[in-house]
């Protein structure tokens, strides 16, 4: 009997329009499932490359012949039919290819192709090289002489074709790692501890040492406070190095001392990691009226709705409800995806809620290296097959959203507001929150947004009936929202009474704070020194050889900057143009204002948060570390402070330049500028008493600020509502934004026009464009956009086949097919 012929389409993690079709060997006729990775040549060199099964068929491809897999990697399935429902609505909905999304959505580790780089996992424990078969040793050996290889090298070494499931073994034994991981290899933050040496950790050699150091005051008082520290509440606690030096005002040289006569050892662990967590789990807290009677109210709305969303000020114990909802998710067998704006701004609630779930909770996001994702993966998937897993609950960024959930029941999605949302390069260009509530929607589950400042698309969406609303108005036990007070920037320089940045306002009240010792938080959302330099006899400005933007200079590297491309040079001592010395720095970042502030006040302690500051992970978590306890006085950042944490002693928040948000030329800036300023201000006045908040202005009586002032939400929603209809934008129109991008600005030029006409001819006056943006040219290459606005009720499928149609004509038969088009739909 002849056994039957089997194709399969495959999604290549390639940027592609289509699938494409392999035959399969009759050998894997029985092995084969939607889900699976097979090994598959492409392109003319025969390259290998790991592919996603999506159809099995019986149907050769008619355009050419099809090739045989090599084979195929999984035993079981790695992608779920949810996952594939999913990504087929995000090609579609984002305009993207199936292999964008499939790219977007697995860890590289489980993206293998021929040129992919290997090289030895430094964490390999040596004594387990026995366990390695007579294969994965030769490329063990030839690793640690050769440092690096790629798959194609391997292949030679072993002298076999595909050497996929060989690589797949080593990287599963933690033996070997993709070199791409490395550089975005995931560091735990390590905090010091203290404990007695095995000798020291007996009575009677206690007290030789007491006699010991008797005439050594300093390091007596230390030993006799970490016996304190460690017998607190009558059991052993461990004992943070940093606390212990609290404790007795001593330096780290003392405890040194001690280490040197072995009575103390240091040791690092590691705590921003979900791991094991070894400590008791704290019981539930009381919701108090207010939230007992939201949490009942989104349960009653979870009836009518699948989408709710909870409007809550700042402070007002959102996360408790969280909580509760989380709680009974999982009491019902269902996974809980929990969403969050930038996973690194977050360790506090991770922290917090690990205390209530301990080892049921997972983190995912881009800081792990892809070995890591893949445990993290994999611990996911094995739900669908055992119905437990170690992460039921899973906290992430928005890639969190790509995991293989089998029986997701809740999704919570933080701070919906948030524009970090949004992935902006590369396709799919995707917003995690509305993919988020698809994906709910796919599996039947319910999804709960929250924040103290909704996006108008999604306010409107619930005052409209299609999302369920549920508001608190009040802060949690009894906390008053701070009070907002408005500094006249343009009134105190004309009586010249600004010192520096700051106004007297701003000045007085940071006075009275560091007289109580109270914190600080202090706001620009600029980084650097000062944006631009200026010559003062020809007006001549240094900008970026390769982008159409000033240099911003930064002073602790003495260079002149660029924020698009990261071009740098050394700052001048004279004009470029002219030659005059006569140049000067214009505007602050917050580089600038932690330098003039420590004129002021030489005694406080400063630190700055911001993407130059932030650079390494540990880097970040140290700064919050520090500020929680109370080692740094004023915190000056951008928009990073803004973002969900709560500090105990910050009694104040000053936002030092709200025009800047204000004036920025976006028709979302007045919206995005309150939300901004209202998130910062959430932060002051969290438990102990009410806090206060100074906005710096040129413009104090600005219909935004007013807003603010009165934490007004719904006047500004109204006006900003108003205006969206008159001009057609969302929530009323969809938009549509084309980028289109070439070296040669006359060559973009014709080749926009031709598409613009295009897309003119079936959409008439809904696009806009083609026009230079503000910063016409990055990285060498001129942009020119284009917009489209829809309809809400317009059929955005045939939107998409009739875009689609004119792009592929474009990239196929124009003069011009050599400008690139990237296609953003609802842009942020």
């Amino acid at each position: 009997m002849s056994k039957e012929t089997k194709f399969i389409d495959v999604i290549l993690p390639l940027s592609l329009p289509n699938l494409f079709t392999y035959r399969l060997p009759e050998a894997l006729n029985e092995d084969i499932q939607i889900g699976q990775r097979a090994v598959v040549p492409f392109g003319r060199g025969g390259k290998l490359y790991s592919a996603l099964v999506k159809n099995i068929h019986h149907s050769p491809p008619t355009e050419y012949q099809a090739k045989y897999v090599e084979s195929l990697l999984d035993e079981t399935p790695i992608v779920n039919e949810f996952q594939l429902k999913h990504w087929d609505w995000m090609k579609d909905y984002y305009i993207a290819n199936p292999g964008d999304v499939f790219s977007a959505a697995l860890p590289g580790a489980l993206k293998l192709a021929s040129e992919t780089k290997i090289v030895l996992n430094a964490e390999f424990d040596k004594e387990l090289i026995s366990e390695l078969n007579d294969n994965e040793y030769l490329i063990f050996e030839a690793l640690e002489v050769r440092n690096i290889l790629s798959l194609q090298e391997i292949s030679e070494i072993l002298n076999i074709k595909n050497v996929h499931r060989v690589v797949k073994s080593l990287i599963e034994k933690r033996a070997i790692v993709v070199e791409e991981d490395l550089k975005r290899k995931y560091k735990p933050k390590l905090v010091q501890f203290v404990r007695l040496t095995e000798y020291a950790d007996n009575e009677e050699n206690l007290k030789l040492i007491f006699d010991e150091i008797q005439r050594a005051g300093k390091q007596l008082e230390t030993l006799m406070s970490f016996i304190n520290l460690s017998n607190r509440y009558g059991e052993r606690k461990e004992v943070k190095k940093l606390e212990l030096q609290k404790s007795t005002g001593i330096s780290a040289s003392i405890i040194n001392q001690l280490v040197k006569k072995n009575v103390f050892e240091v040791y690092d662990i590691a705590v921003d990691r979900i791991g094991t967590y070894s400590n008791e789990l704290i019981g539930d807290k009381t919701l108090n009226d207010a939230q007992t009677e939201a949490l009942q109210s989104i349960k009653e709305k979870f009836e009518e709705k699948d989408v709710v969303l909870l409007h809550g000020v700042t402070g007002s114990g959102k996360t408790e409800i969280y909580i509760k909802l989380i709680q009974e998710a999982i009491a019902k067998g269902e996974q809980v995806l929990y969403l969050l704006p930038e996973i690194a701004l977050t360790t506090q609630l991770i922290v917090r809620l690990q205390k209530v779930f301990g080892d049921t909770i997972g983190v995912y996001h881009s800081k792990f290296n892809e070995n890591e994702r893949v445990e993290i993966w994999n611990n996911v998937l094995d739900f669908q097959h055992t119905k437990t897993s170690k992460f039921q609950i899973v906290m992430g960024a928005r890639s969190a959203l790509f995991l293989p959930f089998s029986n997701l029941g809740l999704v919570i999605i933080d701070e919906e507001h948030e524009n970090s949302f949004k992935q902006f390069q590369p396709a799919p260009r995707y917003n995690a929150r509305d993919a988020a509530i698809v994906l709910a929607n796919i599996h039947k589950a319910k999804t709960l947004m929250g924040t103290a400042t909704p996006a108008l698309e999604t306010y409107y969406n619930a005052q409209q009936g299609k999302y369920g609303l549920v508001e608190l108005t009040k802060r949690h036990g009894g906390v008053q929202l701070p009070e907002i007070l408005c500094a006249d920037i343009k009134e105190a320089t004309r009586k010249k009474r600004m010192k520096s940045h700051f106004s007297p306002l701003l000045m007085e009240q940071m006075e009275e704070a560091f007289k109580n010792k109270e914190q600080i938080i202090l706001f620009q959302n600029r980084r650097g020194y000062a944006p631009f330099l200026l010559c003062e006899e020809c007006g001549h400005v240094p900008e970026c050889n390769n982008c159409d933007v000033s240099l911003t200079y930064h002073k602790y590297s003495n260079q002149l900057r660029c924020h698009y491309c990261g071009q740098n040079k050394q700052m001048p001592n004279s004009c470029g143009a002219c030659g005059s010395t006569r140049v000067t720095l214009k505007g602050f970042g917050t580089e600038q204002i932690e330098e003039e502030l420590a004129i002021y006040f030489p005694k406080i302690k400063i630190a700055r948060m911001d993407a130059d500051t932030t650079r390494s992970k540990n880097a970040y978590h140290q700064l919050i570390t520090d500020f929680e306890e109370r080692n740094i006085d004023v915190l000056v950042g951008t928009q990073m402070v803004t973002k969900g944490l709560d500090f105990d002693n910050v009694a104040l928040v000053g936002i030092l330049n709200a025009d800047t948000m204000l004036n920025f030329p976006d028709f979302r800036a007045f919206e995005r500028a309150y939300q901004m300023m209202s998130q910062v201000s959430g932060r002051a006045g969290r438990k102990a008493k009410r806090g206060k908040v100074i906005i710096q202005t040129y413009d104090p009586y600005h219909r935004v600020i007013r807003q603010v002032i009165e934490t007004d939400y719904n006047a500004m929603y109204s006006n900003e509502l108003v205006e969206r209809k008159q001009f057609n934008y969302p929530p009323f129109y969809r938009l549509i934004h084309f980028t289109l991008k070439h070296r040669d600005r006359d060559m973009l030029n014709a080749g926009a026009d031709e598409f613009t006409n295009a897309l003119k001819e079936k959409f008439g006056v809904r696009v806009l464009g083609p026009e230079f943006p503000v910063i016409s040219r990055i990285k060498n290459q001129y942009h020119k956009n284009v917009l489209i606005k829809v309809e809400r009720e317009a059929s955005i499928k045939s939107v998409r086949k009739i875009i689609t149609t004119i792009k592929n004509n474009f990239e196929t038969f124009s003069s011009y097919k050599a400008v690139k088009i990237t296609i953003d739909v609802d842009p942020m």
